[in-house]
């Protein structure tokens, strides 16, 4: 388990990418879940998203958001260097 979680949820736009390989390769300190549901009602159809360590990440695209994830990841990486 990774000292930083991104949650996503299996009907999200996000899932356009492979996120959780991406991720995972490039950050060994992150642990992608997959939920069935998190609890944003129909949000999942409407824009990409995930949730890094509790904050919301949304975008427009999936490619912007995985870049606005990968920023709070490292945001998240620097507490604990």
């Amino acid at each position: 388990m990774g000292i930083v979680i991104v949650d996503i949820c299996d009907a999200s736009l996000i899932k356009a990418l492979d996120i959780e390989t991406i991720l995972e390769e490039e950050y060994p300190e992150v642990a992608v879940i997959e939920s069935s549901c998190l609890s944003f009602c129909g949000m999942c159809a409407k824009r990409p998203y995930a949730i890094v360590n509790g904050k919301k990440i949304f975008a427009k695209t999936a490619e912007e958001c995985l870049e606005l994830i990968k920023k709070q990841i490292e945001i998240e990486l620097s507490i604990f260097a």
